[in-house]
């Protein structure tokens, strides 16, 4: 289960949409602490949920598995899939229905599964209430997230989110957050202060020349910015 630490996490995104280039990332990564692997949507979508198993079966089993089903309707149902095949994590669309989120948040403390609400849709400015919402629902993990179309189009990156997740803490202390969007290991110093949980990269570790370098940088960027 997801808990608060002294130093930001670091989330492993695999976006691909063939299992074999994903593999191969892994086989990269094999033997780094990286504390979370992504099962990226288009992973899922492209492969189906056994690519969750796949990927699970090539950790050490200190890595918690998440999978980014991103789900807007029956909570519980995709919840207990994500679940059968390994997924430690799920993620929910936090602008879904109360009903589909009270729902995958029941199947998910069943399960032994934490749900995290993803905020991707959402304007930045609706975020905090929101975010308050979905506490009272028991939602207790928020990923704050700048979707691929709206990085390229409105060049708007995670890096922007650091004042959001300072008043989100400071409104809820115990909400863990996770940020995501085209972060960069060189990236990770502008989190200092902003009370981030879980830094998500994809594309600048998965399809760097060396995976294994990138995460390294990652890792070691991380071990100096306290949470705090």
């Amino acid at each position: 289960m997801l808990e608060q630490c002294e130093h930001p996490l670091l989330q492993v995104a695999l976006d691909f949409t063939n299992i074999e280039k994903a593999i191969r990332v892994m086989s990269a990564l094999r033997g780094l602490p990286i504390p979370i692997i992504e099962v990226g949507t288009p992973l899922i979508k492209a492969e189906g949920i056994r690519s969750i198993a796949i990927i699970k079966a090539m950790t050490s089993g200190d890595a918690l598995i998440l999978a980014d089903m991103k789900t807007a309707d029956v909570g519980a149902l995709e919840t207990s899939m994500a679940a059968r095949y390994g997924a430690d994590v799920v993620t929910i669309l936090a602008s879904s229905d109360d009903a589909v989120i009270e729902a995958a948040i029941t199947e998910g403390r069943k399960l032994g599964v934490d749900v995290i609400a993803d905020t991707i849709g959402l304007r930045p400015d609706i975020i905090p209430q929101r975010v308050r919402e979905l506490h009272e629902l028991g939602v207790n993990i928020i990923n704050i997230h700048s979707g691929i179309d709206v990085q390229r189009r409105l060049g708007i990156r995670a890096t922007s989110f650091r004042d959001l997740a300072r008043k989100i803490k400071s409104d809820l202390s115990d909400v863990i957050i996770s940020v995501s969007g085209g972060i960069k290991p060189e990236d990770i110093e502008k989190f200092v202060g902003a009370c981030i949980d879980i830094i998500v990269i994809g594309s600048a570790i998965t399809k760097a020349p060396d995976p294994r370098g990138a995460a390294t940088r990652a890792l070691d960027a991380l071990s100096r910015v306290p949470r705090k």
